[in-house]
């Protein structure tokens, strides 16, 4: 490490690649922690956790027993062991004897995205609530047609504040907490919506995966949804840089001007030897077919609509920090990484084991190295994005974790102090 620092003074490191290997170095050291503990107020299953996108200092969590609770990951409440392990208590929590509490269990708690002082909670009792940190009541609740799967609010949105909404219906809502009503629904999925992401790179693209093994792109902004990925649709490897585009069409635009005269020369004798004559019928077909094409759309009874891009449930979706790629998980057991531009499967193969299949989970994800946390029964696995092979293993829970979060700031590292051979001149 300290040569890693004398290198970035002395100019022979970047800045850039410097902060990638501090990041890389803490990233792949992460190991259960033995000096911070948070004491859980839950007495069922934690089925959410997100930390706040504004300080990154609070962990929001809901569980089955219809609890939330906020804790400060960075002040400790008190101490243990003579200081050396820290212990965090909720800040607070609203469970079922509160007066606004749910009733059932919270598959869904998220914060909202610019601010601490409002975070929303769906529930299996049908109910979607947004709550007021401060004084710990709901301001706004919306009543949902069944159970609340997950809930979802981009993080790059100027221009409305909504909340996807996946359910038992077919029928993903969107909820609009300015007016505390329904914006509108999106229709095209055959079952109940399991989880539900919002794109990374626009604030009106949203994606969803139904119990029907379909991935539906939307644009909230017009109807019917403009892409189902399937899984057979397939490129391989990762989408190239754009250097490398430009580079191909810069050498293919010079090898058709090298071959200008030949093209031309096969135009002129196609005009002179009547190839228009029975290029016609064809060409008039072809024109059809293509308008057909264009007027073809997933939203619609067609072909492109039965799609599926898992062989079950899609549990959890999650679009990467560049939003150039979407993370699914499916109760098929497998992990796909999709391309968001083109819509194909990547054909990477992550070394997955048994992943739940009743219930929704929660991936998370880290930029250096790109690396993919998924639940996977009784431990978390990271995952090479790129490579799909297993890099780190946690284990710690008796039972199966549903969520993980990633959060970057908040990590100790200990250093490995070195060891002093130099006996002879103390």
């Amino acid at each position: 490490m300290w040569e890693a620092i004398q290198g970035r003074e002395t100019g022979r490191i970047r800045s850039n690649s410097f902060v990638n290997q501090f990041k890389s170095r803490r990233i792949l050291s992460l190991q259960l922690s033995n000096r911070k503990d948070f004491v859980s107020p839950h007495r069922g299953s934690v089925n959410s956790l997100q930390v706040d996108l504004t300080e990154g200092r609070y962990l929001l969590s809901g569980a089955s027993d219809g609890s939330a609770a906020v804790f400060d990951i960075q002040r400790a409440t008190d101490y243990e062991a003579s200081g050396l392990i820290a212990k965090h208590r909720c800040i607070f929590t609203v469970d079922k004897q509160h007066e606004n509490g749910h009733k059932y269990a919270i598959s869904s708690a998220i914060w909202y995205p610019i601010d601490t002082g409002l975070f929303v909670t769906g529930s299996y009792d049908h109910y979607i609530k947004v709550w007021d940190t401060n004084t710990a009541q709901a301001v706004v609740d919306f009543k949902m047609p069944g159970k609340v799967y997950r809930t979802a609010m981009s993080s790059l949105a100027m221009s409305h504040t909504l909340i996807a909404a996946g359910t038992e219906d077919v029928q993903v809502r969107l909820c609009d907490i300015a007016s505390g009503a329904f914006a509108h629904t999106l229709s095209g999925h055959r079952d109940g919506v399991m989880s539900v992401e919002w794109s990374t790179s626009s604030e009106w693209v949203l994606y969803t995966g139904g119990c029907d093994g379909a991935i539906r792109f939307w644009d909230i902004r017009r109807a019917g949804c403009f892409r189902v990925l399937d899984q057979s649709v397939t490129q391989l490897g990762v989408r190239p840089p754009i250097s490398k585009h430009t580079a191909v069409s810069s050498k293919v635009s010079a090898e058709k001007s090298s071959s200008g005269g030949k093209n031309r020369l096969k135009v002129l004798q196609r005009k002179h030897t009547g190839s228009q004559i029975t290029k016609g019928p064809s060409s008039a077909k072809a024109s059809v077919e293509k308008s057909r094409q264009k007027r073809l759309h997933p939203g619609m009874l067609s072909t492109l609509d039965r799609a599926t891009a898992h062989y079950g449930a899609v549990t959890g979706l999650k679009a990467t920090n560049d939003g150039m790629y979407l993370l699914s998980a499916g109760s098929d057991s497998r992990i796909r990484l999709w391309d968001t531009e083109s819509g194909c499967n990547t054909l990477l193969n992550f070394e997955t084991g048994r992943i739940q299949t009743t219930k929704a989970i929660q991936l998370a994800t880290s930029d250096d190295p790109a690396l993919v946390f998924v639940p996977c029964m009784k431990t978390v696995k990271a995952f090479g994005m790129w490579s799909g092979r297993t890099t780190l293993m946690f284990r710690g829970h008796y039972e199966n974790v549903n969520t993980c979060c990633f959060n970057s700031s908040d990590q100790v590292q200990v250093e490995e102090v070195a060891e002093d051979k130099d006996n002879w001149s103390d």
